[in-house]
């Protein structure tokens, strides 16, 4: 498959806010007792969401528990997308559902 071709993408909004290029240690889970515990860090980051790197494959619209290490920020989150990287595992969207505590972006901004 090349990259590039076929129809281009259209979206029907714009990005609410600009991603931040930063990694961030942070502890991913799903919300069930038989899904397990993940310490991975952020590729990028927003007010809203984060793109992070899993070794799973999350489904479109689940919820997972993040948390910042270390740090006071624990959101639950829903997958907006679950890419396949070959050779790196996933990288995950999420967007932060119901959030607490201190985002590394309000940190950022002085907020």
């Amino acid at each position: 498959m090349l990259l590039g071709t076929g129809d281009p993408k259209t979206f029907t909004t714009a990005r609410r806010e600009t991603r931040i290029p930063m990694e961030v240690g942070v502890r991913i889970a799903g919300t069930t007792v038989a899904d397990e515990t993940e310490t991975t860090f952020t590729e990028n980051v927003s007010a809203r969401g984060a793109r992070v790197w899993s070794t799973h494959r999350w489904k479109l619209n689940e919820r997972l528990m993040i948390a910042t290490l270390p740090g006071s920020f624990r959101a639950t989150a829903r997958v907006a997308y679950c890419h396949s990287v070959p050779g790196s595992g996933f990288a995950v969207g999420l967007e932060f559902v119901d959030a607490a505590g201190t985002w590394v972006v309000a940190d950022c901004l002085g907020n």
